[in-house]
């Protein structure tokens, strides 16, 4: 060639570097060995050269060659100018390939193509071995290679019984294991029965461990218990109690026993009239203790206390609550008020004579609140005139003279006035009003201040029956 056109136009070299590996099939290994592939696409830099017209040169940039892929190039020249200047080719790889570098590159006026890439084959790690079994591969470690799995005799596969090599590089599914296929033996102990301890609703049960034994290599992994631990103390009923044996292969097998626990019981005992109960425990339960109460201004009549035995049966009998009897007939007003203690609260009213206009208006007021001064143990007496003419009274139960005085002296009463003052159960002063009351008020100080925590919690279960 002579010298002349080696500068009209300077030779491009084109050097596409490719080695391959034939695939060997390595027996029993599951896999290939790996084919090395490398395509890289570069060009020899060409000594310096005067200033070319670019639109003369059909050819600029090397040919592109991928290896396993393929370039799609547009010219702003045309179809048949495939490595022109400006030329952008994008690059893509057959099935089974990754590309690795740029999907797209554009000749340059340097003469270089703007990137290299290559096409790397697809593969998938190499599957760890299976215990107690194998797998053979299609196509070794290569996409779309399958691998199915089998077990050893006596051993069945539990998970996926193939795996396919996929276009991501990761194996479909997930690793299936190898296990025995026959549980171990497990034996529970016996079921039993137990009685409730007095005055309690529990039973403290023992029992041995289940007894466990493997058919195969003869290792126990584990026994796990379901339920509560021997010694525990167990409530009234049925409770199953399982236990379930592992052996090294994850096989497992179950065993269950039952323990009943029985409460002796009495038959449940009704309140009494005009009265409630008050019981430990459970309060019919085999050593439960009731109390017989009486409400306010009734009185108990035999026995308080009943106890559950063992034969299921109470002891005594059931007691009675009666009015509350009143005896006037009394020397003193110590005696008198000595009546109510613990069982009633006093209202005293102070009026100097019955036509006292404050005094009619407050009786006319608590004859209509009846219902809640008796749910609230109230006991009103009334002191009203001057003497010889004074007239003091309970209910119907009438005082006398001297009575009258010395509860007007003990509670610091005058007869001139408008009084009225409320006593607990105590016996104590705990208010004074000097016009009347009204019950609504009255019963609020009450429930306050006055409830003990007994009387609370039977109002707060059984509510206001006068509303």
């Amino acid at each position: 060639q002579p010298p002349g056109m080696a500068q009209e136009a300077a030779p491009v070299l084109l050097v596409v570097l490719a080695r391959l590996v034939s695939s060997t099939w390595h027996e029993g290994s599951g896999y290939y060995a790996a084919e090395s592939h490398t395509n890289e696409v570069y060009v020899e830099e060409a000594p310096p050269e005067p200033a070319l017209d670019y639109r003369r040169v059909p050819q600029w940039c090397a040919t592109l060659n991928i290896h396993r892929g393929e370039a799609t190039c547009y010219s702003p020249r045309g179809g048949s100018y495939r490595s022109s200047l400006g030329t952008r080719c994008e690059l893509s790889c057959a099935r089974g390939y990754r590309l690795v570098g740029p999907s797209a590159v554009q000749c340059l006026p340097s003469r270089h193509w703007s990137g290299m890439a290559y096409c790397r084959q697809i593969r998938c790690h190499v599957l760890p071995a299976v215990l107690r079994g194998s797998y053979v591969c299609s196509a070794g470690v290569q996409m779309d290679s399958r691998c199915d799995y089998t077990c050893q005799p006596g051993y069945q596969l539990e998970g996926d019984r193939s795996r396919i090599c996929m276009e991501d590089g990761h194996w479909s599914g997930s690793e299936p294991i190898c296990v025995d296929m026959e549980p171990p033996k497990i034996r529970c102990p016996d079921s039993r029965e137990r009685i409730a301890e007095p005055g309690k609703l529990t039973a403290t049960v023992y029992w041995d461990p289940p007894r466990v034994k493997d058919s195969a290599d003869g290792v126990i992994k584990r026994v796990m218990l379901r339920g509560p631990e021997p010694g525990s103390e167990f409530p009234e009923g049925e409770h199953v109690i399982r236990y379930t044996a592992h052996d090294q292969a994850y096989n497992r097998a179950s065993c269950k026993f039952s323990i009943r626990v029985q409460v002796r019981r009495c038959p449940v005992l009704k309140p009494p009239q005009n009265g409630y109960l008050s019981c430990t425990s459970d309060g019919n339960n085999y050593g439960a203790t009731c109390e017989y109460l009486c409400d306010g201004g009734y009185e108990r009549q035999g026995t308080s206390l009943r106890v559950c035995q063992s034969t299921q049966q109470w002891t005594g009998s059931q007691p009675l609550c009666a009015p509350m009897q009143i005896n006037t007939a009394v020397n003193s007003a110590a005696s008198l008020l000595d009546q109510f203690h613990e069982k009633r609260r006093l209202l005293v009213i102070s009026a100097p004579d019955p036509s006292n206009r404050y005094y009619k208006m407050q009786i006319s007021m608590l004859q209509q609140a009846a219902c809640g001064l008796d749910l609230r143990h109230v006991t009103t007496v009334e002191l009203v005139g001057q003497p010889p003419h004074e007239v003091g009274r309970i209910r119907e139960h009438q005082l006398s003279l001297s009575i009258i005085e010395e509860l007007r002296q003990f509670l610091h009463l005058t007869r001139s006035h408008f009084n009225v003052v409320l006593l607990d159960k105590a016996g104590m002063d705990r208010e004074r009003y000097i016009s009347p009351i009204s019950p609504d008020e009255l019963f609020v100080f009450i429930d306050t201040y006055l409830l003990s925590e007994r009387e609370a919690a039977r109002r707060a279960q059984n509510g206001d029956p006068c509303e």
